[in-house]
């Protein structure tokens, strides 16, 4: 859960099985995420975010939750 107090954002963790993490970390290591969490983070808020506001089209939306999936988050 991301609290935000004070233009302050504070973290919490979520835990991942140990082989996944790996894959994804190797998975990044293509990208331009600094960390995994910042790529699950990322992969997260397209999920979340009402596809109608969003700015990602049907097919990328799909696309991540199939990345997602293959991940282990869904």
């Amino acid at each position: 859960m991301r609290i935000k107090r004070d233009n302050k954002i504070t973290f919490t963790s979520v835990s991942v099985p140990t082989a996944l993490f790996k894959k994804t970390e190797k998975h990044i290591e293509k990208t331009g995420f600094p960390s995994v969490s910042s790529y699950v983070a990322f992969l997260l808020r397209m999920i979340l975010s009402d596809s109608k506001s969003s700015d990602a089209s049907n097919y990328e939306t799909d696309m991540i939750k199939k990345k997602l999936r293959e991940l282990g988050y869904l």
